[in-house]
Parts: structure tokens; sequence; C-alpha cells
């Protein structure tokens, strides 16, 4: 369970049809978009892949079709999201993953009761990663979106030596003293997976070695070089290739928000299709515009690109 992953993790979307329907089939050639874009696995069904917005068994066949698929390919790492507002739930979920052939599972803390302690988030992990022991177990970190901000290296002193398939956090939050000193928590034990993109720099400086981002399934070529300029100790190509992330990741707030990087997998010639309500989708005419802006920020120099044949595992 002390495996660290390491590079970039997409959050892939889940694929639907204009009438919002699942679009299932579509997930092979995902996963081969992914792998020929050196993507080294995929959180499913997290904020991106609108987990919250799915029913109990469309998150079961989505988990389906990714481990069918991946099945063949141990390197390439696939976990879902498991949590929401009802633990039995992610008991059931966590232990379809574990039957599917998933590597591993991950959890939110519950979001509308909302745990009052940090002992009783720690319960509510223990009860879910409890129900599948041979899988590694990830709490996701995400306050903007939960409501629920402890200090993760809080979380990581009650958990320790309690739970043997916890493997660490996927930290989706800018307090970087928490994230480092959870890092280094007893000797570095823990899996601590980045989750800002906009700030994947930072992370790399206080030791991050694996990330999980949305923009990841667009943009990889941009970070892949990122981390190779840091790791060669070209820290200005990296700070202008992390400007050029941010610049990327302003037109998401600009245009609506998490449903525009549907958007710009549409340019990249992945379309996925649009967001369920409430969240909302650009029209055509502010799709225009949007395709402007994308050029304008040279995208076609750092953007994921379609697979030139089938990808073989």
């Amino acid at each position: 369970m002390n495996q660290k992953l390491t590079g970039l993790i997409a959050a892939p979307f889940t694929p639907m049809y204009p009438d919002g329907r699942l679009h299932l089939e579509k997930i092979t050639e995902y996963y081969q978009f992914l792998k020929y874009n050196q993507i080294s696995g995929a959180f499913i069904c997290g904020s991106t892949g609108e987990g919250v917005s799915l029913t109990l068994t469309e998150k079961k066949q989505v988990a389906e079709a990714w481990a069918a698929c991946t099945a063949a390919d141990p390197a390439f790492k696939v976990m879902t999201l498991v949590g929401g507002t009802c633990l039995a739930d992610a008991i059931d979920l966590a232990q379809h993953a574990q039957q599917v052939g998933l590597y591993g599972v991950s959890m939110t803390s519950p979001f509308y009761f909302k745990p009052a302690s940090i002992s009783l988030l720690a319960d509510s992990i223990r009860m879910v990663a409890n129900s599948v022991p041979d899988l590694p177990f990830y709490y996701y970190h995400i306050p903007v979106l939960t409501g629920v901000g402890f200090p993760m290296l809080d979380l990581l002193k009650n958990l320790d030596g309690t739970l043997p398939n916890f493997a660490g956090i996927k930290y989706t939050h800018e307090d970087f003293m928490d994230f480092q000193s959870c890092i280094n928590y007893q000797r570095q034990r823990y899996d601590m997976l980045w989750g800002r993109d906009e700030n994947m720099l930072s992370a790399l400086a206080v030791g991050a070695k694996g990330a999980v981002g949305s923009t990841f399934n667009y943009a990889a070529p941009l970070y892949l070089r990122l981390i190779e300029a840091y790791e060669k100790n070209d820290l200005l190509t990296a700070a202008k290739l992390q400007q050029t992330s941010i610049n990327m990741i302003r037109l998401l707030g600009k245009y609506g928000g998490i449903s525009v990087g549907k958007s710009y997998m549409k340019v990249v010639g992945m379309d996925c299709g649009e967001f369920r309500l409430p969240v909302g989708n650009m029209n055509s005419d502010r799709f225009t515009a949007f395709q402007t802006e994308v050029t304008a920020l040279n995208f076609d120099k750092f953007r994921s690109i379609p697979c030139q044949k089938p990808h073989s595992s």
C-alpha cells in the first residue's frame, strides 16, 4: 500500500451523448488518448467526471468501462471516487471497484452532514476503507467544494497506524505549509498527490512527485515540459510554462467554470459532450469566442494530440 504514484494522472471527463446519457463506448478511445499523451493514470468520477451528478448505477458503469479497457495495462492506474453524502453507497462503490479490478478508491468528506471534528472524518474514512482492505485508499481533500477544511496533517496523525490500506491524499487546496508537512510526515510515508494544476511548480518545489488534474486531459505536453524543466533546474522555463497553464485556466473562469474543460476537449478532438445541470454550458456564440481566445494562447503548441494509431498496452 506504500506505492507512490508519479507523473500526471488525469481526472477524466465522463463522456456523454447530447441528450445526457453516458457515452460509455467512448472510454476505450479516451484511455488510448491519455496513454498516447503520456498520462500515467486516471482518477474517474471525481469533480471533473461529474461523479456527484451520476447515479450509483452510472458510476458503476463508468468504473466497469475503465476497468475493461485498462485491464491489460497495470502500469496505468485507475482509481474511482466513491465519496458523497452516504457512506453505505461509498462502501458499495468501493467494493464494486475492487470486484471489477480498479487500482484504488478515493473518497471526499461527506458534505451535507459534515463531520464536526477530525476524528469523525477519520472514522468515516475508516468505515469505507475497511470494506476494501486490499485496495489503496486515498482521501480527496477539496474544501472549496466540500466545505470541510481540517488540516490534512491532523488527518494523517489520526489515521496513522490504524488503517493499513490508507495510501495518501489527493490534495486540492492551496495550503502549502500543510501539504509540505504531510509529505514529510513519518519519513514521507504517505502518497501526496497534488490537485491544483495552476500551482504545480510550487508543489514540485516542496516535494510533490505525482499530480491529479483536469487540464492534463487536454494539455499534457505543457505539464510534461514543466516537470522536465524543473528537474533540469531550468526554473525560468518552468515558470513560463506555469504561467501558460495559468493563462489557459483563466479561460475556465471567464467562460463558465468546470464545464469549459469539455469545450477544451472538443478543441483537441475528443468530444465528451456537455455537463449536466445544474452546471451550465456555453452556447455556440460563446464557444466561437472561446476558440478565438484559445488560439491566441498558441494552444496548438502544447495541447494533447489524438492517437495516431491505437495504443497497444
